[in-house]
């Protein structure tokens, strides 16, 4: 059997370069190239001493690699003129970039189904957090009140998280939540963003990897839910799911406990 050819989006990024490890180590996986934002020159090594292509310039690179799967660890806006490109080509996409609006979900939709491939987009690759996921939704229809506690570290571009706003849309779907109105704001924007009643809060500091927490209230009582990323290798058996069900899986599938089917 042949083996999957994958080019990685953000590739010399954190998640980038964790997902070359993880590429390298499967057998039926071959790493033939990435893409990056500043020119790093024409080749990067690999942890097993091997040397794939790189470039800036995504639609090049795609001509000269002809890969199967292009992984993309961008950001929402550069991940989406990437897709366009890749679909065009025929090529199937995973996607973990952060913050895709609905809009930009149907766009996915259309160019997977307009090109007959496959487009995966996970907010988050953490099986932990696609249990977070679903707990909360099982929980959602016997409470009123639900804030969303979300924090990264620094340097993350976006607030809040993908992954948030997957919990957000998905818990407040169906749902309408009650959300508290302070007769007083002593400091604006203290209760935080707010989704069909949800309230979400995003902190960003040094020292945090990736953090969710879901606290559903009631009278008298409190239910939370929450999953901490530790290491980014967390992320890699969900990432490497996702590039072997890619290419056997026409269409948009939104989540990884789409992939699992949980």
């Amino acid at each position: 059997m042949a083996s999957i050819k994958v080019v990685i989006g953000g590739v010399t990024g954190k998640m980038g370069l964790e997902t070359v490890a993880a590429v390298a180590r499967e057998t039926d996986l071959e790493l033939v190239g990435g893409s990056c934002k500043q020119d790093r020159g024409p080749v990067l090594g690999t942890p097993y001493s091997t040397m794939v292509a790189i470039s800036t310039d995504i639609d090049a690179l795609l001509e000269q690699t002809k890969p199967d799967v292009m992984v993309d660890f961008t950001n929402a806006a550069v991940a989406m003129d990437a897709a366009a490109i890749a679909a065009a080509r025929k090529i199937n996409i995973v996607m973990g970039a952060s913050g895709f609006s609905e809009d930009q979900l149907k766009q996915l939709d259309a160019m997977a189904n307009d090109n007959g491939v496959g487009i995966i987009v996970a907010p988050n690759f953490a099986l932990g957090a696609v249990i977070l996921k679903k707990l909360a939704e099982q929980a959602a229809p016997y409470f009123d009140y639900v804030d969303i506690v979300e924090s990264h570290h620094e340097a993350k571009i976006d607030s809040p998280s993908g992954f948030a706003l997957a919990l957000v849309r998905s818990l407040g779907e169906n749902k309408q939540f009650t959300r508290n109105q302070p007769e007083k704001d002593n400091l604006a924007n203290t209760r935080g963003g707010e989704h069909n009643g949800i309230s979400v809060h995003s902190i960003r500091m040094p020292g945090k990897s990736a953090h969710h927490e879901v606290i559903f209230g009631a009278a008298g009582q409190t239910v939370s839910l929450r999953h901490d990323t530790l290491d980014r290798s967390c992320y890699m058996p969900g990432v490497v799911r996702c590039i072997r069900d890619v290419v056997a899986r026409p269409g948009l599938v939104i989540g990884l406990e789409n992939v699992l089917a949980l």
